[in-house]
């Protein structure tokens, strides 16, 4: 039985940064959507989202301003990520996680003090375990291969700005929870990235299993921790038991 049956109404909000992408790279603009759980069990996108300016502390680069078109004058007047962070991460009525698209960037600024210590589901490390076969697993090329029922194409616009952006989001988290539990993705976001094939050099887009054991071997030595992790699984599917075993723990209580 899950741990969360008896919450009639489980919130997960998602969240998503923009950065001013200068030297001190920090948050211009955060939004967020939340997908609750209904009564009869089933997860959905609600109505419950917005964004908001964040004042960086210094000026936004002008790379950074061709990607989400986000100026200096936007910010100028806007509170500090500190004043922020709270209201947005720890809402009314409290959530039972966040969650992100490739989240280790986003908890790199949402640190447990801002965020009540609260628990992360990482959408990309979960696309790899659900959809492996899919060619892309950046948020946008997830909307685009999937095409997730009842997204709001004007609502999911611009793409690199923080509320469009955690919208399409929220939309691959409610197919997951609908297919898998909470639990479940809670487990995959604590682990390395299980990558479904080989992401570059020699071996790129060959499925690990393809691999011999010498060239597996080699990428189990790999600085990516994903590349590491993925070769590592190989491993362990082929009995090899010299590998390093698989973290397989999730915190006991989420609420």
């Amino acid at each position: 039985m899950s741990t969360f049956s008896n919450s009639a109404r489980i919130r997960i909000r998602v969240i998503d940064l923009e950065t001013a992408g200068s030297a001190s790279h920090n948050v211009c603009e955060i939004g967020w959507q939340d997908v609750v759980q209904e009564i009869d069990g089933r997860w959905e996108v609600n109505e419950e989202r917005g964004a908001r300016f964040v004042n960086p502390g210094g000026p936004i680069s002008t790379q950074t301003m061709a990607i989400h078109h986000i100026v200096d004058a936007d910010v100028a007047e806007a509170p500090f990520w500190k004043d922020v962070a709270p209201q947005v991460l720890r809402p009314t009525g409290g959530v039972v996680a966040l969650a992100a698209h490739r989240a280790t960037f986003e908890q790199r600024f949402c640190s447990p003090p801002l965020s009540g210590g609260a628990h992360w589901i990482c959408t990309w490390k979960c696309a790899l375990r659900m959809w492996p076969a899919l060619p892309s697993f950046s948020n946008q090329g997830l909307r685009y291969e999937r095409m997730p029922t009842g997204l709001d194409r004007a609502t999911g616009l611009p793409a690199h700005r923080a509320m469009p952006d955690a919208y399409v989001t929220a939309h691959h988290l409610r197919d997951m929870l609908n297919a898998s539990s909470l639990e479940q993705l809670l487990r995959w976001s604590e682990q390395p990235g299980l990558l479904p094939r080989v992401p570059s050099g020699p071996d790129r887009r060959r499925p690990w299993g393809e691999l011999s054991d010498n060239a597996l071997a080699g990428y189990a030595r790999d600085r990516d921790v994903d590349i590491r992790f993925s070769a590592e699984t190989e491993q362990r599917r082929r009995g090899n038991h010299g590998a390093v075993p698989a973290k397989d723990d999730v915190q006991s209580s989420l609420l």
